[in-house]
């Protein structure tokens, strides 16, 4: 007997629950907009790489008339990580017929879309937090020590840090699609944070909301305004280090404001310019694999053939490709904004 990949369901139903179910979650996948993506094909390595090319020295010495130069060698370094995969299922008991019109199997999918969207995207927040490159909210010497909200010039200098660098604004994105597309931009560095900082971040002089923008129709999912160079977009996934700072009560801490002293709630603000960091991304036919087993199968772990279920897997990985591309802003959070 052949084995049915998908369970219940045909390789082109399949086709249509794997875009019905990337297509509810995508504007969660803040971090996907950004990064250098590069889909895993099949029969591929678990192992993914990208390789970054180093520049190149100024040619300030003169040439010599008929004297060949040295030249110069090309230097690279490559990035590896490995993709792991990831995936869960829901329980059914509602007949789903093998057609992509099914309403049931069209809510299971959608639900499913929607946590595997949060999943990649924590595992995404959590390699991009690890960064080295670290500016602590009005300067202080580290984390222990955050007790002011976010200020324009810790943006500032994290914009001179990446000009020094050579770090590029981003001018194209990833399209909040199911499918793999780009869109252009405006250029810009982008920070992304948790949606708490959004009074602080509001109140900064020289904030522009989206609303202002020349072209409001530009604005991406999330994202709130910019100061100066840098585009804000804000989730409620980019979860603060509870409790990590200094003690105040002008802060929030333990994620409520507190009538005496408390150590500050830490957030990161993630400041990224372009090819910072590598995805596999969650889009494209072959992101995801979801998979359908109606009711009615009898078998031992179910006699009467009462249950089915619907599941979804998918392999990802994400890595830093350049540590001076990619700044973490660590501040506090206005516990009663005015």
């Amino acid at each position: 007997m052949a084995v049915q990949t998908y369970g219940d369901i045909s390789p082109r139903t399949a086709a249509f629950a794997a875009k019905k179910l990337l297509s509810r979650g995508q504007d969660m996948l803040v971090t996907e907009r950004f990064g250098h993506f590069d889909p895993q094909g099949k029969k591929k390595s678990k192992v993914r790489k990208w390789r970054r090319y180093e520049s190149l020295v100024p040619a300030t010495t003169p040439l010599t008339e008929g004297v060949t130069p040295t030249g110069s060698s090309i230097n690279f370094t490559d990035i590896t990580a490995t993709l792991s995969q990831y995936g869960d299922w829901v329980q059914i008991s509602d007949v789903i017929e093998d057609t992509h019109e099914d309403p049931v199997l069209m809510e299971m999918m959608e639900v499913c879309g929607e946590q595997a969207a949060e999943t990649i995207e924590l595992l995404r927040i959590a390699v991009l937090q690890a960064g080295t490159n670290v500016f602590y909210a009005s300067g202080v010497a580290n984390r222990a020590a955050v007790i002011n909200p976010p200020s324009r010039g810790d943006f500032r200098l994290v914009y001179r840090a990446f000009k020094r660098n050579k770090a590029m604004e981003i001018s194209k994105i990833v399209k909040a699609t199911a499918m793999i597309a780009t869109e252009p931009v405006n250029k810009a560095y982008f920070a992304m944070g948790h949606t708490d900082l959004d009074a602080d971040i509001r109140g900064l002089t020289g904030f522009i909301p989206c609303e202002k923008y020349a072209n409001s129709d530009k604005c991406l999912p999330g994202e709130i305004g910019k100061i100066e160079n840098t585009r804000i977009i804000l989730t409620n996934l980019f979860n603060p280090w509870e409790e990590a700072g200094a003690d105040g009560q002008a802060l929030l801490s333990g994620g409520v404001e507190v009538s005496s002293d408390a150590a500050a709630d830490v957030y990161p603000l993630i400041v990224v310019a372009r090819n910072a960091y590598g995805i596999v991304p969650l889009q494209g036919h072959n992101a995801v694999k979801p998979s359908v087993m109606n009711p009615g199968k009898v078998s031992k772990s179910d006699p009467l053939g009462q249950t089915g279920f619907v599941s979804w897997k998918t392999y990802q990985a994400t890595a830093i490709l350049n540590q001076s591309w990619i700044a973490r802003i660590e501040c506090g959070a206005t516990a009663s904004p005015s």
